[in-house]
């Protein structure tokens, strides 16, 4: 779950600089431990090397991997924005997942340690992916899938929807993986738009302790699109389906009677590898393209320098779905092509106990844990005591993705996760960036809570103002990447117009995608999440990033969600819904002393107007707060599509509540 993007911001739009301007203020600092950094894969070095020859560096990446033809050209940037990376290289993504460490004599290895979220759970070695996913590449070249043919997949969390994902790499299909989630509409739009041939899913997948059918939303989708030939189906649950005859096949049935030999074909480094869709404000989704060579260059080497992977001890576990980027980038393509061992988890946190993620971590000794804040701060709200039941000490590195984490977030993460000794690497990135461009390195950095800090070794990303200046240490404005990467998305499929509209127009020569940041003092970058998150009270900007985060550092707050109301007198008021940790008794007087904690935090301009204290918050099924809706009821609108919400009731809730709330001066 890397940061979602919306369309971004006209011209006409500003965001004035004194604006993001460093409200809050972190003098908490954290040296790596002595050991990993003596041992780090990658020093402060790497750093120089990149800066000296940046294109240099990233040919010495790419040569991590195994290439059928070395490519001799680094970057063809002779048709900005349109990039070519390694273009006259040959490749296999799938080979570099999974053939070449069986070959180096790693057959052995577990390459998945799956647990189902009943308790079922296998071990996939190097060996058997090997095989699972040659005899998917067979199946789905006898369903007609050739080279540069589209294939929709739409899975739960299991082993299958990896090797159906390198089976479409192995045959050179690129894949569009659509999140078990989303309604049959919406995958019909994204089957329509790819023009995918196959679609790959599960009768269902189990969810909060019941089985979550998925067929038939297929059925649904495929009902209202043209081209679909095959419906191949994993069976997971054991529910009944509905069945097609001549469509529909069974992935046992097929799969399994598929030989184990498969030659896989060398591809161009600028073939598409995958398309992933992103929502836009017009309603379109937009169909992210990622090709081979430079994304897997970005998605191997961040993996192994980010995470310190040591493949022949780590235990690497995260937490993200397949159907997002992150589960891209760092379930499938990353860890495999670094012969990690990792974990894979169906379910949910809180299934069939609120310790599930420390148990699993107990279980199979994981030592390198990815996970969103929005993870982070519902364990807070459940309490220090749960993980504390759990033999967490196998843990040595936490990382953090998919939106700010707040400081308070950062501290009890590292606290009561990492016995206070696990570095923290709080990682920037988004579906359209392919990898992590922003990050600490465990071994190297002095790290911050709250802050991404810098960009990788090899990234080229700073902070500008509406003149596209780049501002100074402790300003704030637009985050931006002045110089192309590897494993940068390389249009929007099908519109290279809207691309072009889209990343590259508000800024000449650089990319944005929507995101504010300041620079504090150390000219270290601190993301203040979506520039349409910033809120303009009386004429000062205020991030809504930045008063969560003085919320949240109040001992009664577990979780907030801010966004500014249309105020005839202020232009926008500061309204608060907030989750109150369970001790916590709502009450007029708390309510007074949030605002006053806010005001004493980030000043009396950053005051809440109103807050309100909610049982829950309106989310998506990946986890983020919809704060549009929030606004709907901040604005007592009529509240927009409330299809992604994991449960629609609770904006009935928030909403039940409003006439209520005390309102201040």
């Amino acid at each position: 779950m890397a940061w979602d993007t919306t369309d971004t911001l006209g011209k006409g739009d500003v965001v004035s600089n004194e604006s993001l301007a460093n409200l809050l203020r972190e003098e908490r600092r954290f040296a790596p431990p002595a050991d990993l950094a003596a041992g780090a894969n990658v020093t402060a070095e790497a750093y120089e090397q990149a800066k000296a020859d940046r294109l240099g560096f990233w040919a010495a990446q790419a040569r991590r991997l195994t290439w059928a033809v070395e490519p001799t050209e680094t970057l063809d940037w002779s048709n900005p924005p349109f990039a070519k990376w390694f273009a006259d290289g040959k490749l296999n993504v799938a080979y570099n997942c999974v053939d070449r460490h069986v070959e180096a004599g790693l057959g052995d290895r577990v390459a998945i340690h799956f647990e189902g979220e009943p308790g079922d759970s296998r071990a996939i070695t190097y060996a058997e992916l090997k095989d699972e996913v040659s005899k998917a590449a067979n199946a789905l070249t006898a369903l007609g899938v050739q080279k540069g043919d589209r294939v929709a997949v739409y899975m739960p969390m299991i082993p299958e929807t990896a090797i159906a994902m390198l089976a479409c790499a192995r045959i050179g299909a690129a894949h569009s993986v659509v999140f078990g989630g989303f309604s049959a509409d919406a995958l019909a739009t994204r089957i329509e738009d790819a023009d995918a041939k196959v679609v790959i899913t599960s009768d269902g997948g189990y969810r909060r302790g019941k089985p979550a059918a998925l067929k038939p939303a297929v059925d649904d989708a495929v009902a209202r699109v043209d081209r679909v030939e095959h419906v191949l189906v994993v069976r997971r649950t054991g529910q009944d389906v509905a069945w097609t005859e001549g469509r529909d096949v069974w992935w046992h049935e097929l799969v399994e009677q598929q030989s184990a030999e498969h030659t896989p074909e060398a591809f161009d480094a600028e073939h598409p590898l995958f398309i992933l869709y992103t929502s836009g404000t017009t309603g379109k989704p937009k169909g992210i393209l990622h090709t081979s060579g430079g994304y897997l260059t970005q998605a191997a080497y961040t993996h192994h320098a980010v995470f310190d992977l040591k493949p022949e001890t780590d235990v690497y576990w995260c937490t993200a779905d397949v159907g997002w980027v992150t589960g891209h980038s760092y379930i499938v393509y990353g860890p495999l092509a670094n012969g990690a061992t990792q974990v894979m988890y169906e379910g949910t946190p809180d299934t069939p106990h609120q310790g599930r993620f420390w148990e699993i971590v107990q279980k199979y000794g994981v030592t390198i844990l990815y996970t969103a804040p929005t993870a982070i701060r519902t364990f807070m709200k459940w309490g220090d005591d749960i993980p504390a039941k759990f033999d967490l000490s196998s843990l040595r590195i936490l990382g953090s993705v998919g939106e700010p984490i707040n400081p308070e977030a950062w501290i009890w993460y590292r606290k009561h996760i990492g016995a206070d000794t696990c570095p923290i690497v709080d990682t920037w990135w988004q579906t359209e960036t392919g990898a992590m461009m922003i990050s600490p390195l465990p071994g190297v950095t002095e790290t911050k809570p709250g802050s991404a800090q810098t960009p990788l070794p090899g990234i080229s990303a700073t902070v500008v103002d509406d003149e596209a200046n780049e501002v100074p240490n402790g300003g704030g404005g637009y985050l931006v990447l002045t110089e192309p990467w590897p494993s940068m998305l390389r249009t929007i499929w099908g519109d290279d117009q809207r691309f072009i509209d889209t990343y590259w127009s508000r800024f000449e020569g650089k990319y944005f995608a929507g995101d504010g940041a300041k620079k504090d003092e150390d000219g270290d970058i601190w993301l203040l999440g979506r520039v349409d998150d910033v809120m303009l009270v009386s004429g000062h900007n205020i991030s809504t990033t930045e008063v969560e985060s003085a919320l949240v550092s109040h001992p009664s707050v577990a979780e907030a969600a801010v966004v500014g109301a249309a105020d005839e007198t202020t232009g926008q008021a500061i309204v608060a819904f907030v989750i109150l940790r369970g001790t916590a008794a709502e009450s007029d007087d708390l309510v007074g002393e949030l605002r006053n904690h806010v005001g004493a935090t980030l000043g009396p301009i950053a005051k809440p107007k109103r807050i309100l204290p909610v049982a829950e918050l309106p989310k998506t099924r990946s986890g983020k707060i919809m704060r549009r809706l929030l606004r709907d009821v901040a604005e007592n609108r009529q509240l927009g599509d409330v299809t992604t919400l994991t449960d629609s009731s609770v904006m009935e809730l928030i909403q039940s509540k409003l006439p209520a709330a005390p309102s201040e001066d």
